[in-house]
Parts: C-alpha cells; sequence; structure tokens
C-alpha cells in the first residue's frame, strides 16, 4: 500500500514538472519506426493489424506561482483597460463642463472645485491654487499651473516668480489689487512637470468660467501653455507674442482681446528676452488705456 502510494505521489510530481512522455528501459530506435527497416536496414513488412496511436498523458495546466487563479482568468486584457480609461476621462470631462457651467459666481466656483474629483492632480496637490485680485478687473492675467511655492502657499505666482511677475505688473501701473489673476490648472503637476492634454482638458472648464464671470476688456496669457489652451493654437509663445488674438466663449457677451507674453519662470532663466517682454508690456498698457 505503502509502495502504491509512494509511486502515485511521484507519478503526479512528474506531471506538475512538465513530464509528458514515458522512457521504457530498452533502447528504442525512433529511425527504425519512421522507415520501417531493422538496424541491419531490412525493410519489415507492415503488420496487417496496425496498433492504435498512444495519446501521451497530458500534464495538468498549473497557474504561475504566487497568481490567484481566477485573478488570472479575469484579468482584463490591455484593450478593456484602455477603453474602461477613455471612459472614466470622458466622465470626468463631461463633470466638470457641467459643474463649471452651472456656477453662478466665483466662490461658488472655488466651492466645486474644492469637491471636484474628476482631477487627479487634486491628489497630489497639497492645495487648490485659485485666482485673486479684482474681480471687477479689467484685465486678467492666466498662467500656466502652481509651482511649488504657489502650492505650499495656495496663492497664484508667489516666490521668486511671483515677485518678477508683480514687478512685471508694477512697471504698467497694475498690482494684485487691480487686475485679476489664476492659471489654467488649479493644481500643480507633481514635479512640475508639463501637464498632459487630459489634465488640461479636463481644468479648461474651470478657467474658462472664471473668465466668463470675471468678463475683463484684455486677457493676458503668461507662457505658452496658456496661450495654445486658450486660443487653440498650435504656435509656439516665441511665434504669439507680439500679436493681438481674440479670444471668445459662449459666455461672453463679445470676444476679448488677448495678448501672449513670456512666463516669469522663463525670464528668470532667460533674461535677454526681458527686452520683448517689456514691449509686450508697453503695448498692453496702451491697449488698456484705450478701454477709459
Amino acid at each position: 500500500m505503502e509502495k502504491g502510494l509512494h509511486s502515485e505521489t511521484l507519478l503526479r510530481w512528474q506531471l506538475e514538472a512538465g513530464v509528458d512522455e514515458a522512457i521504457s528501459v530498452d533502447p528504442v530506435n525512433h529511425y527504425h519506426e519512421r522507415s520501417g527497416k531493422d538496424q541491419s536496414g531490412v525493410t519489415e513488412e507492415p503488420s496487417a493489424t496496425p496498433s492504435p496511436p498512444v495519446s501521451p498523458p497530458v500534464s495538468p495546466s498549473i497557474p504561475p506561482s504566487g497568481m490567484n487563479e481566477t485573478a488570472a482568468i479575469f484579468k482584463p486584457a490591455p484593450t478593456e483597460v484602455k477603453r474602461r480609461r477613455v471612459e472614466g476621462q470622458e466622465s470626468a470631462l463631461h463633470d466638470a463642463r457641467a459643474a463649471a457651467h452651472n456656477a453662478p459666481s466665483l466662490e461658488a466656483l472655488r466651492t466645486i472645485l474644492e469637491n471636484f474629483e474628476g482631477c487627479g492632480l487634486k491628489t497630489t496637490a497639497t492645495n487648490l491654487v485659485f485666482g485673486e485680485g479684482n474681480e471687477q478687473a479689467r484685465i486678467m492675467f492666466v498662467g500656466e499651473a502652481p509651482g511649488a511655492d504657489e502650492d505650499r502657499m495656495g496663492r497664484p505666482f508667489v516666490g521668486a516668480s511671483g515677485q518678477l511677475f508683480d514687478n512685471m505688473m508694477a512697471a504698467i501701473g497694475l498690482d494684485r489689487k487691480s487686475a485679476y489673476i489664476t492659471n489654467i490648472l488649479p493644481w500643480r503637476p507633481p514635479g512640475n512637470r508639463t501637464p498632459t492634454p487630459t489634465e488640461i482638458a479636463i481644468c479648461l472648464p474651470f478657467i474658462e468660467r472664471q473668465i466668463e464671470l470675471i468678463e475683463p476688456d484684455i486677457l493676458v496669457m503668461v507662457g505658452g501653455i496658456s496661450a495654445k489652451t486658450l486660443l487653440g493654437r498650435s504656435e509656439g509663445i516665441m511665434r504669439m507674442r507680439g500679436n493681438w488674438f481674440d479670444y471668445a466663449s459662449p459666455g461672453l457677451p463679445s470676444p476679448v482681446q488677448g495678448r501672449a507674453i513670456f512666463h516669469p519662470d522663463y525670464l528668470l532663466g532667460s533674461p535677454a528676452h526681458k527686452r520683448e517682454a517689456w514691449i509686450d508690456l508697453l503695448e498692453i498698457k496702451a491697449r488698456l488705456k484705450s478701454f477709459s
């Protein structure tokens, strides 16, 4: 009994190890089997009744070590995962548009953003960075995304970049009490990386609603991402700056005159372009005076 049990256990172990063919004690001449010749080269007569083929034993299917068998069977295919991700993004975009459209005021819009869960940037950011300044401002500045200082303080354009930005506004007679400033994204991308097109698309309805609620005479887009997003253009900031554009939105009574300028962060690293930035600021000042 014990010998039979041991043999059965050994056989099961061999099957699990992948053994699928038994080996006899006596050697087998496979050339002889294929050609019908014995080892002396003489052709044998085929037997009258050929033996039926014998199927080799089939080893059981063993899932990889550590993998749950049910999980392996029902794991979604890559196309299914992609479909679910796209559906989730479309749902978040739909929710963002509906929520932003229904905001009757800036305070209500801020509350909506604080409770909005459709953008993954919210889970990695420290604070929501909403706009600030004069809600009746005739000029509105829209940057790209909060940096580390903005994320920590919950305010747009602070730190070294913010100090330069304040100086740029002061050069044309503006400050944070006479202008309104905000960003395309209200949450900081991790590590100050470039925001993805999906992140921008989900946050776009909220900045569009901010512009509609402020209804400025002049919209200044600070940096290339801001200009590309709001104007729907593909050119870089080098080609867009120095020109006037019309910004239109369904919630605005008429198009707003827009201007793209260099971001303060860029000017800190490329001070040689401050001359072009100064020219842009002077033209913005002159155009703002024409609305007086």
